[in-house]
């Protein structure tokens, strides 16, 4: 299998990990080989789960003896995406009761930054420094990374950088500004939180200034800050909040939510202002609601913040300078991007899944399932701390 990956399917780096998987369950994912690896990562913060949650596969199953595609996006009335959409709504403030469901967080900010200049009639879009907001060429328009960037321009005119927690860039939102879009909480940057009311600052020259705040929740939102979404820590409303990883219980899943009257701005003038064939797809949303209700239903989110405390009070080594972020949304940092690596590499070899950061490349990646017992995170804290000490000098 692994010649036969590396041959025919296309890759995104030279070196990928390359594991040949056989099957996973709750936190492990198991290799062809018969090795348990304990999954610090979550598929990136997309398992919320863990993998193969009875409720999430239970709901996949029932739903596609139903049914699975049967319309675009948009034309039917399908239980699943309706269902989704409303329960979204009853956990979220009242002027975020509108969902529209698409395929994965990326596409969900394209969609997002078309309805912000259809609803002022402006073009400026406003992003953070260091922001990652997906890779398609919308997302990346939003991304100050020359070198990333540079292969694929020219991107979308009228896009400008700003400094994350800094109150003087509030300044660069003008009446010419039709949105900012900003990580609740950066990722690609380092688990970066906001300080001194910088998110409710720039709401409030938004609304001042007539342009819209997107607020970017793929990797904080289903539960994995200790809220259902991070923006709630934060005492702001977005006008457009972006969501997908984590809400599909490991299924391919994106979302946009505003107020009902911001939405209609895509339904007509043009009519299909946005359009998806398999955007609320019934089986994925099935998923999603499973996912939702788990999260909502138990104590797993408060569980969140008990379960960060124990990160921290396991995870204390010299060579850990700080360890970012809220919940189990956490980066540990260390002295070098070498170090970093080498430890994730040595900690794969011994059975613990870690993982990288974009940008910061001094951090160690710890997001797992929301569902790892406490005893897993020991487990797991203790491979990564003894493989520290190998490092020390």
């Amino acid at each position: 299998m692994l010649k036969d990956f590396l041959k025919y399917q296309a890759q995104t780096s030279p070196h990928p990990l390359a594991m040949e998987v056989s099957h996973a369950k709750g936190s492990y994912i198991y290799d062809t080989q018969g090795n348990a690896h304990l999954d610090f990562v979550a598929g990136v913060s997309a398992c919320s789960l863990g993998h193969s949650h009875p409720a999430v596969v239970n709901a996949v199953k029932a739903q596609m003896e139903q049914y699975a595609h049967v319309m675009v996006y948009g034309e039917y009335a399908q239980k699943p995406a309706v269902e989704l959409s409303k329960l979204l709504a009853e956990q979220l403030p009242e002027t975020l009761n509108t969902t529209y469901l698409v395929n994965s967080g990326t596409e969900a900010i394209e969609a997002s930054l078309k309805l912000a200049r259809k609803a002022t009639g402006r073009s400026e879009i406003l992003f953070a420094h260091n922001a990652y907001h997906g890779n398609t060429m919308g997302s990346m328009s939003v991304m100050d990374f020359e070198e990333r960037k540079k292969p694929f321009l020219p991107l979308i005119p009228d896009c400008h950088a700003i400094a994350f927690n800094d109150p003087s860039a509030v300044e660069r939102i003008t009446k010419n500004t039709a949105a900012v879009i900003l990580e609740t909480i950066q990722g690609g940057a380092g688990f970066i939180l906001p300080k001194e009311h910088f998110l409710q600052k720039v709401k409030q020259r938004c609304i001042e200034m007539g342009a819209l705040l997107i607020l970017d929740e793929i990797q904080p939102g289903f539960g994995r800050t200790g809220k259902l979404f991070g923006f709630q820590h934060f005492d702001v409303v977005p006008d457009i909040l972006v969501m997908g990883k984590g809400m599909g219980g490991g299924l391919p899943i994106g979302a946009f939510t505003a107020s009902e009257v911001l939405m209609a701005q895509l339904k007509d003038n043009p009519k299909l202002g946005h359009i998806t064939t398999f955007g609320g797809n019934p089986v994925i949303a099935s998923a999603a609601m499973a996912t939702l209700k788990e999260l909502t239903q138990t104590t797993l989110i408060e569980q969140t913040l008990e379960k960060e405390q124990l990160f921290r009070k396991q995870l204390q080594h010299p060579l850990i300078k700080e360890i970012r972020g809220k919940g189990l949304m956490l980066a540990v940092i260390v002295e070098t991007p070498e170090l970093a690596s080498q430890i994730i590499l040595e900690c794969q070899k011994r059975g613990l899944i870690l993982f990288w950061l974009l940008f910061e490349h001094r951090a160690i990646r710890i997001t797992p399932p929301l569902t790892i017992s406490k005893e897993e995170i020991k487990k797991g804290c203790a491979i990564l701390t003894e493989v520290m000490d190998n490092f020390i000098s």
